[in-house]
């Protein structure tokens, strides 16, 4: 599966001629291809959100009478034609899907950021991919960040990936790099950084144009780079988009403010946008990207099929009231 969508990618970028909207492109086909998936998953969690008043109330009710409260619970749900896992089969294949995207998205940005850095090493120019205001999508959207790989991100390439990048090189590519010390047995992260180092291309392109001083609440120091690789954009977007999705997910209906549910959705409404502001800030850009477009089409599906289940519900409480008229 792995394989099949590195190739719908690759393809994609084959008509497009760049990986930055190859990525939207790719993004949006897989997000739709899942929208039914999505669409029945909602529709469940939404219907076991109504219900918690009545559950509220069962709890109450039979707080000390446990198999009464399960029995009650039962009844509610088959009355109402509901179940607890109803949603849960569509959201876990869609969470597969998407982890099978996720692990095509990063085997292709470590064959070609491997790739890029061979063919600098072997040639001493480095064709980078581009996309609006990033010079290179393989490299994190940061002002933090080069333009060219650095010995954190070198390391993040499996030994296979080296492998394979290193056996599609033309025999004088291989002398070259064996001239630095580099054959198939040896090349990793580690060996190759170390060869970037002798190249003066490589050390005037990674010199830091200032050192942000330390400060209690940042770990280490943070240099930035004179030839850096972007402005941080895509990251702040990742942060705000994911908490529009998250304000457009179906909340539990939670009278009492000290409710478990309610203290951990406020927690989870303020970690998921940190979280996306910290993962997208040493990811590659093409993963940052691939982030935001998602939290855009899942915040827009959100609302329209939000809207659309209002509406079949007013329809439904019409009908039921005009029943009960006559």
């Amino acid at each position: 599966m792995n394989d099949i969508l590195v190739g719908i990618l690759n393809g994609i970028n084959s008509v497009i001629q760049n990986y930055g909207w190859s990525m939207i492109v790719f993004t949006l086909l897989i997000k739709l291809l899942i929208m039914p998936l999505d669409y029945k998953s909602r529709k469940s969690m939404r219907r076991m959100t109504n219900l918690q008043p009545e559950m509220m109330k069962l709890q109450k009710k039979y707080a000390n009478d446990k198999e009464k409260l399960n029995q009650k619970t039962a009844e509610l749900y088959r009355r109402e034609g509901v179940s607890p896992m109803s949603g849960c089969l569509p959201m876990m294949v869609s969470m597969v899907i998407l982890y099978i995207m996720f692990a095509a998205m990063r085997t292709v940005a470590n064959t070609q950021l491997a790739s890029q850095t061979l063919e600098l090493l072997t040639t001493g120019v480095q064709t980078n991919e581009s996309w609006l205001w990033i010079k290179n999508i393989w490299m994190p959207d940061s002002p933090f960040n080069a333009v060219m790989a650095d010995t954190t991100n070198l390391r993040m390439i499996p030994a296979d990936i080296w492998a394979r990048t290193f056996a599609a090189l033309s025999a004088d590519k291989v002398s070259a790099l064996a001239a630095l010390g580099i054959d198939a047995s040896t090349i990793s992260g580690d060996t190759v950084f170390a060869a970037l180092q002798t190249l003066p291309q490589y050390v005037e392109e990674t010199k830091l144009w200032a050192t942000m001083p330390h400060l209690n609440l940042i770990i280490a120091n943070l240099s930035i780079y004179a030839n850096n690789n972007g402005w941080f954009i895509l990251p702040l977007l990742a942060a705000v988009t994911q908490y529009l999705m998250t304000l457009s997910q179906p909340q539990p209906a939670a009278t009492d403010p000290n409710n478990p549910q309610a203290s951990t959705g406020k927690f989870m409404k303020y970690f998921f946008p940190l979280f996306s502001l910290w993962i997208c800030s040493s990811q590659n850009a093409m993963f940052s990207l691939y982030w935001v477009v998602s939290n855009i089409f899942a915040w827009v599906q959100s609302v329209v099929m939000n809207k659309i289940f209002e509406d079949k519900e007013k329809k439904e409480q019409q009908a039921i009231g005009e029943g009960s008229l006559k």
